[in-house]
């Protein structure tokens, strides 16, 4: 009778390791609205090429779940291949931790700019600087815009303005990358962010920036390669 008891107790204990095990790991699920048919990918970078981590032919659900093992914080992508003629095939970026049980919803149709993100600190944080950004983004387009159209009126006093302004508006995106960079320097997006938005930035300022990171972010993937770009850039110049 104890005997059988012990065994019991032993299965019951390995199936709760196996379930916590399961969890453990990193997973995304969510859905696409509106996809019938199509393929979806989970993507990352590796030696600067895209390679498919796994897949899911969609029929008919457009439920997903993915699951997968992360030794640190990084970018994964989810990228839909479709099958129906439609003209768009997007991919969306997202910051995926080990640990993380993320979910991403989004619809057919506007695959990238509808998604909506949730379950990892460092993507949330993206989320925020995204917004930012975006806006600096878009006035540099507007700059360049009335610049180009200055310069085809001959207009080379307002072309002046145009290109002062940009100037002092690289300037001002470069600040606020370089504070949310130091208010948000314990997370993995702090190097990546660096990387992907202001690295043609001075190198002293960027070497200032670098040392704010604590150690084991300046050993992280994104921190690491940070690195190797200012040493690079040090040769260069």
């Amino acid at each position: 009778m104890y005997k059988n008891l012990l065994v019991l107790v032993l299965i019951t204990l390995s199936i709760c390791a196996c379930s916590k095990k399961e969890h453990t790991g990193f997973s995304v699920t969510g859905s696409v609205k509106g996809l019938k048919k199509g393929t979806l990918y989970l993507q990352k970078i590796e030696d600067t090429l895209l390679v498919n981590l796994d897949s899911l032919v969609v029929d008919g659900n457009p439920d997903f779940e993915f699951t997968t093992n992360l030794k640190e914080p990084e970018v994964l992508f989810l990228y839909l291949d479709k099958v129906d003629n439609s003209q768009y095939d997007d991919r969306i970026f997202f910051f995926a931790e080990p640990t993380a049980q993320m979910s991403i919803t989004t619809t057919l149709e506007n695959f990238e700019s509808f998604a909506t993100i949730t379950g990892s600190e460092n993507h949330t944080k993206w989320a925020e600087f995204q917004k930012i950004n975006t806006q600096f983004n878009n006035q540099n387009l507007d700059l360049i815009k009335g610049s180009f159209d200055a310069q085809k009126n001959a207009d080379e006093a307002l072309v002046l303005v145009y290109d002062d302004s940009i100037k002092k508006l690289i300037q001002r995106k470069y600040r606020y990358t370089g504070q949310f960079v130091i208010n948000n320097k314990s997370l993995e997006i702090a190097p990546y962010i660096i990387l992907s938005q202001i690295s043609d930035a001075k190198l002293d300022f960027l070497d200032d920036l670098y040392m704010e990171l604590p150690k084991d972010i300046q050993e992280s993937k994104y921190g690491i390669a940070l690195n190797t770009m200012l040493d690079e850039r040090r040769i260069d110049e």
